[in-house]
């Protein structure tokens, strides 16, 4: 009994699956975003176009809508998580090459439909790689393989953004885009390795996996505030986020700076906020901890409109970063403690998924203006404008109860 304590936890190939699988899902996101931006802007793209394109992560909010055929339906190979796993990542690792040999300024409109194919297959392997982890991990288990789940998305996000932009200073970016894809395949041997999870039932109809988990969610009294909440609570620095890139070159900063100080310091800079933001919430509480956050992020975001005063300065970069990194990190941390407190257990997969889908409009569909806005209000106002927007999600955290009672 005593042989079965941390070690046994945390030595085993389940936890190994978690963090492998969440460094393939946060590979991708970036690479149709920042790194996006970077080789857009570098090709002349003006800033409107660079801000529509955020439009092309629309597959990430809308995943929801196709995630109960993954349930329902099974591949003739591999198993039910397995097939479907496989199928994504090998199409996903196809549209980051297709994407690689496109051209921003000949042909934007290939450029886009394989940005789009990219967002396609990467939220496809995100909705397979979440199913499986809830399904291969024990109970006992499922806190750790989410945290390493989360660690791994962070290690892929940082290879794919800062590495992605430092490489692309000594190489083109049809060479970048290609070394990404083949840094899927250890996801890929993975998921070929791994067992498939057993799993005693499973919907036999759509709507079991649909409509079901839905009712439950809409008969509670405060599920449209909760919805509101959701969308709002972190738009201001979603909105500042979609024109950071351009916006740190345009004030005179270089890709290897940005890479450097912005994606590798600002990894370690966000994994410190969510460790701070855990810690936190034990003594503060969900609501509590929304509050202080919420309102840490929208000052941090008010940081670029005096970095766009102070100009290209490292050190006010770092501290900007620093800054707005550990309030991020913080902020997400309550942010998907909230989701995962509202989420009825005997339909976790279905409603989380569609939580996270409703958490990612703002990135797609608020981002998509802001290069209108930031050319019209200039950087500063633009970055103000971002700060105030944020107060309505605040404003909403009294219309919510953190802890409804769940069937």
């Amino acid at each position: 009994m005593h042989r079965q304590g941390i070690a046994s936890v945390l030595i085993n190939r389940r936890m190994l699956v978690a963090l492998v699988m969440g460094f393939s899902c946060g590979l991708p996101l970036l690479l149709t975003l920042s790194v996006l931006q970077a080789w857009m802007k570098e090709s002349g793209v003006d800033l409107t176009t660079i801000g529509l394109m955020s439009l092309v992560g629309l597959p990430y909010t809308l995943k929801f809508f196709w995630s109960p055929l993954f349930d329902r339906y099974a591949l003739p190979i591999l198993g039910r998580r397995r097939g479907w796993l496989l199928a994504s990542q090998l199409s996903l690792m196809a549209a980051l090459v297709w994407l690689g040999y496109s051209n921003p300024t000949a042909q934007p409109e290939w450029l886009a439909l394989a940005a789009l194919a990219v967002t396609f297959f990467s939220a496809s392997q995100d909705i397979v790689v979440d199913a499986y982890r809830r399904e291969d991990l024990s109970d006992r288990e499922l806190g750790l393989g989410s945290s390493l789940y989360i660690n791994g998305y962070r290690v892929g996000m940082l290879l794919a953004s800062g590495g992605g932009l430092i490489l692309a200073d000594h190489m083109p970016f049809s060479m970048v885009y290609l070394i990404m894809a083949l840094c899927l395949l250890p996801g890929l041997i993975t998921t070929i390795l791994t067992p498939e999870p057993h799993v005693p039932s499973f919907p036999v109809t759509l709507r079991d996996a649909v409509v079901d988990p839905l009712v439950e969610y809409f008969s509670r009294t405060n599920a449209v505030w909760i919805l509101a909440f959701i969308l709002m609570y972190k738009i201001g620095d979603t909105m500042a986020a979609a024109m950071s890139t351009p916006f740190y070159l345009d004030i005179g900063f270089s890709k290897t700076q940005i890479g450097a100080v912005v994606k590798l310091f600002g990894f370690w800079a966000t994994i410190a906020g969510t460790i701070i933001g855990g810690i936190a919430m034990i003594k503060l509480g969900i609501l509590r901890s929304l509050w202080i956050f919420g309102v840490l992020q929208a000052l941090s975001t008010a940081g670029f409109a005096l970095l766009a005063t102070v100009g290209p300065s490292l050190a006010a970069l770092s501290a900007v970063i620093a800054f707005e990194n550990l309030s991020a990190g913080m902020g997400t941390s309550a942010y998907a403690a909230y989701m995962a407190s509202i989420t009825d257990k005997r339909f976790t997969a279905t409603q989380y998924a569609l939580l996270t889908s409703l958490m990612g409009i703002p990135r797609v569909l608020a981002s998509a203006p802001t290069g209108y806005l930031a050319t019209q209000l200039g950087w500063f106002n633009f970055f103000i404008f971002c700060t105030l927007i944020a107060l309505p999600g605040l404003l909403l955290l009294g219309r919510i109860d953190t802890h409804p009672q769940c069937g």
